[in-house]
């Protein structure tokens, strides 16, 4: 059995962080744009001077939010944002570029009996729009996408969305596998007590998995060797 497919022995559910893993979600509407925008809505109430210029140069429509919301806590504006940007990710997930080999693993995982969760920084319903479009929704089922609330102080790398999927799902940590691509992914799922499987779909993201701390054995270039070795479990 190969070091992946170790990984998913003991696994009795898998969580999927969304954007990567399972899809290209801003493949078709540039994340860059949507940030533009979160800060044209911000312009419209507060000048440009009072505003930083990391929050006015930024083109990760995250930044815009997390720093809008920790300079000003509470406004009443960060509810906006997070509502215009739900729009835009929703509108995004109409354009997604499926991840290769992602709807096959979804599909073997469930016909090996794992339990599935999406757990991510995005949008709840982009991801139900997304998947319920790939006709890949019923694996998961509704109840089980755990998107963005509006206290950002819970986005990735804190562990709440984890934890509100094991919770959802009525399995303790020990039983559950995350598969992500990012270092947000991996230090939630090590806060949540959840074993971890990278994704790398280019030499940037394996480079941050690698300085995240994941072992060279569990970072796979293509989901189809996730696959693979999870598929290895019904013949040991």
């Amino acid at each position: 059995m190969t070091e992946i497919g170790d990984q998913f022995s003991e696994a009795r559910c898998v969580l999927f962080d969304f954007d990567g893993p399972v899809c290209r979600l801003f493949a078709g509407r540039p994340a860059g744009d949507i940030a533009g925008q979160l800060v044209e809505r911000i312009l419209r109430d507060i000048p440009a001077e009072e505003l930083g210029n990391d929050l006015l140069s930024t083109r990760d429509p995250f930044r815009v939010l997390r720093l809008f919301a920790s300079g000003r806590p509470g406004h009443p504006l960060t509810r906006v944002l997070h509502a215009v940007f739900t729009e835009e990710e929703v509108q995004a997930a109409r354009s997604a570029k499926p991840t290769l080999g992602a709807g096959p693993l979804i599909r073997t995982l469930a016909r090996l009996g794992h339990r599935l969760a999406v757990t991510t920084n995005n949008s709840a319903d982009a991801a139900r729009l997304y998947l319920a479009h790939r006709n890949l929704l019923p694996y998961f089922g509704a109840a089980h996408i755990h998107g963005r609330t509006e206290d950002l102080d819970l986005l990735k790398p804190h562990p709440d969305s984890l934890l509100r999927a094991l919770d959802g799902l009525g399995l303790p940590a020990s039983g559950a596998l995350m598969i992500g691509d990012g270092a947000s992914d991996v230090a939630a799922a090590k806060a949540a007590g959840v074993s971890f499987v990278g994704y790398a779909r280019n030499e940037r993201k394996y480079r941050e998995l690698r300085g995240a701390g994941v072992p060279e054995p569990f970072i796979a270039r293509s989901l189809d060797v996730v696959r693979r070795g999870s598929a290895e479990l019904v013949e040991h």
